[in-house]
């Protein structure tokens, strides 16, 4: 109805899911991010939880559009079955035989399991997908720990997906579903966008449906709108729905925050949602139990995103990259490096000057040299900068599933790869940012571009270089060296030291796993208990170890 008034093509705010429509947030990207490193987990559950309206459906299809060829995907939506009949819903999906006489948990679960061997006999991973999973059952969530038991001596068969409602995390913290939480490899809440995501959410929408001229929301509009909604996407629709119609019929053409009010007490009728709770509180389900030496060393993926050699090319696929926060780090340079001198160089006295990214052609080396001039580390032309990082004892790292809130809580210069449209990636080396602006090297000069501008060419792609500490490249063969490295590190985090006689002795893996689990809850990293690169890199950091650091904000 009102959709010819102020320009557009069609209606931009329907609550239906149309993936023209589609708005990653850097949440939304964390959330898939998390999905995604699930799939090369080796089996087991991958939580994705959210309030109703936070975009999880979103997510989902972000997801099934990306999962790889290799994988079979089951996709349950109504888990409000009983155990006989999730399976019966499962071997359907998965296109498995069943006999016509099948009545019992065995019959389904043996012709299942059949099937789930010759795929992986066949190079073939199965994924089962379970959307609003907080409307299953005590009964029904033990049968799917259970087949998650379907393993071979390399990995487990059956990968599940877990995706509900804040409650859902409730229900795995029961004591009795304490072996089914255990087994959760990988787990995000996917929280409300902000108020400058609101806004850009909103700009999205009106200019997929056609608007060609002005915003016709106010600014102080847009604020309401994020009070009102606290930036939940569903709810954002219907009050901007309703804002707009209230606006044609009084022949507006612009919505204020006066108009929002009104449409906000019609559509809500006065009701606020509530505010999520605090982030800290997220992880208290977790809990920071006792892991053995597998689960502190569960190096898997990351050795793959490490290499001494061969620059991460731009643009490379991250089919199985880790998730921004479930992803470890990295260790830094001593103070005796060379690192050192050129660590985070104070910021100019100027301003950088600002950059428009359509005008700009990337230059890879260009981005690598500012990189090593950051570590002190000099590259000649045509160089491999890993190769020549390699020489210096530094590692390439390179993840394709990072965010914004992840490089400001590394703290550290990096590459980031950009695509534009209709031209080829290329990277920008990234030496500082703040909540509104990254600062980029080019030819020499600091450059400033405003982060809604980068987030638009910019899908979470990046590397960097970092320093392994001692043993990490041994520790297949002999951990004894990183793991003492470990405990003197930790040691020196406040909150983490042992005390009384344990201080005195290396602490067992089983004390070594929970204070590794407790520090990366402290750094807003998934305490998972994994030691790779982010979280080397993270303790280095909180040991006040030298090495580049962001510029701060000019």
């Amino acid at each position: 109805m009102y959709a010819p008034f102020f320009g557009l093509r069609q209606a931009p705010f329907s609550i239906a899911p149309d993936p023209h429509y589609l708005f990653m947030s850097e949440r939304h990207r964390e959330a898939l991010a998390h999905l995604l490193y699930g799939l090369d987990g080796g089996g087991g559950f991958v939580l994705l939880t959210g309030e109703i309206g936070a975009g999880k459906t979103t997510v989902c299809r972000c997801f099934l559009e990306q999962i790889p060829a290799h994988c079979n995907v089951a996709y349950v939506f109504n888990p409000k079955l009983t155990v006989i009949e999730l399976l019966e819903a499962i071997c359907g999906e998965f296109h498995v035989t069943v006999p016509a006489s099948a009545q019992t948990v065995k019959g389904f679960v043996d012709p299942l399991n059949a099937f789930l061997l010759a795929q992986h006999a066949a190079g073939r991973n199965n994924v089962l997908i379970i959307d609003e999973a907080q409307n299953l059952s005590a009964d029904v969530l033990e049968q799917l720990r259970l087949l998650t038991n379907l393993e071979t001596s390399e990995r487990k068969l059956l990968q599940v997906v877990l995706i509900g409602q804040p409650e859902l995390r409730d229900m795995l913290a029961r004591p009795e579903l304490e072996q089914l939480a255990q087994r959760v490899i990988a787990r995000f809440h996917l929280g409300p966008l902000s108020e400058d995501e609101t806004a850009q959410y909103v700009r999205h929408r009106l200019k997929v449906a056609g608007l060609g001229g002005p915003l016709p929301f106010t600014t102080k509009a847009l604020g309401q709108i994020h009070q009102r909604t606290r930036g939940v996407p569903r709810r954002i629709n219907l009050l901007c729905d309703r804002a707009l119609l209230g606006a044609y019929a009084g022949g507006h053409a612009q919505v204020s925050s006066a108009i929002v009010k009104r449409a906000a007490d019609e559509v809500f009728g006065g009701r606020r949602p509530a505010t999520a709770a605090p982030r800290r509180l997220q992880w208290a389900a977790l809990g920071l139990g006792t892991l053995g030496v597998a689960g502190a060393l569960a190096w898997g993926w990351q050795q793959r995103h490490d290499v001494p050699g061969a620059a991460p090319s731009a643009g490379r696929a991250a089919s199985a990259a880790a998730p921004a926060r479930a992803a470890s780090a990295v260790a830094g340079a001593p103070a005796s490096s060379p690192a050192a001198a050129a660590s985070a160089p104070a910021a100019a006295a100027s301003a950088p000057a600002p950059l428009a990214l359509a005008d700009w052609t990337p230059d890879d080396h260009d981005a690598w040299q500012a990189l090593a001039a950051r570590w002190g580390l000099p590259l000649p032309a045509k160089a491999d900068a890993c190769a020549t990082a390699a020489q210096r004892g530094l590692l390439c790292h390179r993840s394709g599933a990072g965010s914004l809130s992840l490089i400001r809580l590394m703290d550290r210069p990096v590459l980031l790869t950009l695509q534009r449209p209709g031209e080829r990636p290329g990277l920008a080396a990234l030496v500082g940012l703040d909540e509104r602006h990254a600062t980029l090297m080019v030819d020499g000069q600091r450059r400033a571009v405003a982060v809604a501008d980068l987030a638009r060419v910019w899908r979470g792609e990046f590397s960097t270089f970092w320093r392994p500490p001692p043993g990490y490249a041994v520790r297949n063969e002999n951990v004894l060296p990183l793991r003492e490295w470990l405990a003197t590190q930790l040691g020196q985090v406040p909150g983490l030291a042992p005390s009384g006689a344990a201080s005195r002795a290396a602490p067992s893996w089983p004390e070594l796993s929970r204070q590794v689990q407790a520090f990366q809850a402290s750094q807003g990293l998934q305490p998972d208990g994994r030691v790779g690169p982010v979280t080397l890199m993270q303790i280095n950091r909180a040991t006040g170890v030298a090495e580049p650091r962001l510029d701060a904000a000019s």
